[in-house]
């Protein structure tokens, strides 16, 4: 009885410590066109459209900030909820698509997105059915929404096996989410499918159509532009060629692991002081390539 009122302890603390951090989060806009804005909190950066035919949200976060989300869109538009697409299945990109949902959005996402929200979640529970997206699509999908036609593309095993890039072609504004983070290294989730090959294609392909003018939603990070963008792939081409030297010079895991170097170029510059760090980063890429 003291093992379960112990434990009982701990997760109402960690509960509490949780919702403390999210009490603290504001949620703010920024204008990227007459129609599209940024959203940014905690989590993956949001994307919204705002006109005549409703709302169109792209990702939502951690449920908890659902409310103060909700809040910052009714400060951009008092039109109704009408569209939400997920770019892939992690938390903070699809934690609030219940709320969302109970709010009025239809939620669009890719194939093995809605299927990996199906498996129960870390607790053993699962999502309600709420949380699941209603339309999925395998390669890409068009949605024409005030005024305006947005590509859905999805991109193979990158970040994960159900990423989804989103280009709205009048605003000129692409939304990565998390095949691109800002100035720092990516996350490259392998156990959901995602790969450090299928990550640099799909960077090739997000700048296949966009331009000079382009205005760049990130997963995470500030608004971002192509040339920034095109730096962020030469970062992953330049560890994945010192990588693929180091495999083929029979180093092992732990060598590639410890092997400052392979790195440095661009540990020197910060990509490693976000959530995955240079040493993550090295380790991620070996497992990736050496498995393929």
């Amino acid at each position: 009885m003291k093992k379960i009122l112990t434990l009982c302890l701990i997760f109402t603390i960690t509960i509490g410590f949780a919702q403390s951090r999210f009490d603290k989060v504001e949620i703010k806009s920024e204008k990227l066109s007459d129609n599209v804005y940024v959203l940014f909190g905690a989590g993956g950066n949001i994307g919204v459209s705002v006109g005549d035919d409703g709302v169109f949200v792209i990702d939502d976060q951690f449920a908890p900030l659902s409310e103060k989300i909700l809040a910052e869109i009714k400060t951009l538009s008092d039109k109704p909820l009408k569209f939400l697409v997920n770019t892939h299945w992690h938390g903070d990109h699809s934690g609030g698509n219940a709320n969302m949902a109970k709010a009025g959005a239809t939620i669009i996402a890719h194939d093995n997105v809605k299927a990996r929200l199906l498996n129960p979640r870390r607790d053993g529970s699962y999502n309600p059915k709420e949380a699941l997206p209603v339309i999925t699509f395998n390669d890409k999908l068009n949605i024409t929404i005030n005024n305006e036609p947005v590509s859905v593309f999805h991109v193979a095993n990158a970040h994960t096996d159900g990423d989804a890039l989103l280009y709205f072609t009048e605003s000129n504004v692409l939304h990565t989410g998390d095949t691109y983070f800002k100035g720092r290294y990516p996350y490259i989730d392998l156990k959901s499918g995602g790969s450090a090959k299928g990550y640099i294609e799909a960077a090739k392909r997000g700048l296949m159509v966009i331009d000079e003018n382009t205005k760049i939603i990130p997963g995470h990070g500030s608004v971002s532009n192509k040339e920034e963008y095109q730096t962020f792939l030469k970062m992953l081409e330049t560890i994945e060629a010192n990588v693929s030297k180091a495999i083929a010079d029979g180093k092992t895991e732990d060598e590639v692991k410890a092997d400052a170097s392979i790195t440095k170029q661009y540990d020197d510059l910060g990509y490693g002081s976000g959530f995955i760090n240079s040493e993550r980063i090295r380790l991620t890429f070996y497992k990736s390539l050496k498995g393929e």
